[in-house]
This record gives structure tokens, sequence and C-alpha cells, in this order.
């Protein structure tokens, strides 16, 4: 039996270390831009050289997240699921 190729480019390893690809979870969950990257900074950064910074880029994220939050907040706008 063949083992499965390394594909850095459709299915890099730091996005498939669980039973789903982290795209698939985004997708799923209608994340946004935003939020996605959240998700997607959190999840490779223990599997990259270095994972402090992908926290803090899931950070920047997370920033631009609740910035838009407080803004609709302040307008009275709710998000529905």
């Amino acid at each position: 039996m063949r083992e499965k190729a390394c594909d850095a480019v459709n299915h890099p390893s730091h996005y498939n270390q669980g039973k789903i690809e982290v795209a698939d979870f985004i997708e799923d969950q209608r994340l946004d831009f935003f939020a996605g990257n959240v998700v997607k900074y959190v999840v490779r950064a223990p599997h990259k050289a270095n994972e402090l910074e992908d926290l803090k880029k899931a950070c920047w994220y997370l920033d631009r997240c609740i910035k838009r939050a407080e803004r609709n907040a302040k307008k009275g706008a709710v998000k529905c699921a």
C-alpha cells in the first residue's frame, strides 16, 4: 500500500492534525474571514516552527472580531446564528 504524499498546497500537515481539516470546520461553522483566521492560527500554532507567532496572529484577528462586535453592540445590532 502506498502512503499518501504530503501536499503542502492542498492539504498542509499543520491543518490536518485531527479528524477534519481546519478549512472544513471553518466552512461548516460559516465563520467569516476574521473568525476563521482565529481558528486557523490557534489550531496550527503547536505544529509550526514559531508557535508564538501564530498565536499572536490569532490574537490580532480576534481583536478585529471584538472591535466589530463592540461597534455592532453600540449600533444595537443583534447577530443571529
